[in-house]
């Protein structure tokens, strides 16, 4: 099986990143094949409604000067999507609001693509407003027809400066419990995915 960590951080190896690779870390031990790929300061633009995706139906978004499409094609592929973002102002990135706002549109055009798939949300905050964050990523999911795994608590870590986020080790153990939770229901659903409903 196959999990795609996107991080929406435009700070390389920030806690953003930290708290994906927890959760990867978990994966790759019990088997999985994982990815981590940067969308964070990356200026992928946002949808602009031109409704091209449901003429065309090609699995693409028509603008083709950035690169999300190089990044739907991975979450086509992936058993479970891991979208992670720091919290700006109560709210996710820019670019991975963009990144939410045209792989759930395309998605949609495309037969709901991303039916059955497992999506998780991954949260790095300083103090506040993580939650409203977290909702954001979730109802894209939601939308989507995703399944949504639970853990031990909502899936968020505190820190400020890079890399405080490893001193916050209850999320820290929240993210590796993640991680279990995506391997264990990837494993329940694998034989069913393809009866998941479309209509």
């Amino acid at each position: 099986m196959y999990a795609l960590a996107v991080n929406g951080s435009p700070r390389k190896g920030g806690n953003t990143e930290l708290l994906l690779r927890e959760v990867l870390k978990e994966l790759q031990g019990t088997g999985w094949t994982t990815e981590l790929v940067q969308v964070g300061g990356t200026a992928i633009r946002g949808c602009i409604a031109c409704q091209k995706c449901f003429e065309n139906k090609d699995n693409e978004c028509a603008f083709k000067k950035d690169k999300f499409n190089d990044v739907f094609a991975k979450m086509l592929k992936a058993d479970a999507i891991i979208l992670g973002s720091p919290t700006y102002f109560a709210a996710v990135s820019a670019d991975l609001k963009a990144l939410i706002e045209r792989a759930g549109y395309v998605a949609y055009a495309n037969d709901h693509a991303f039916s059955g798939k497992i999506g998780a949300a991954v949260v790095a905050v300083r103090r506040g407003g993580a939650t409203h964050v977290y909702d954001t990523i979730n109802h894209m999911f939601q939308m989507s027809r995703m399944i949504i795994p639970g853990s031990t608590y909502w899936n968020m870590g505190f820190g400020l400066g890079m890399g405080e986020v490893v001193q916050d080790e209850e999320g820290l153990a929240n993210m590796r419990h993640l991680g279990k939770c995506i391997d264990w229901l990837g494993r329940a659903i694998t034989p069913h995915i393809g009866d998941y409903p479309r209509s």
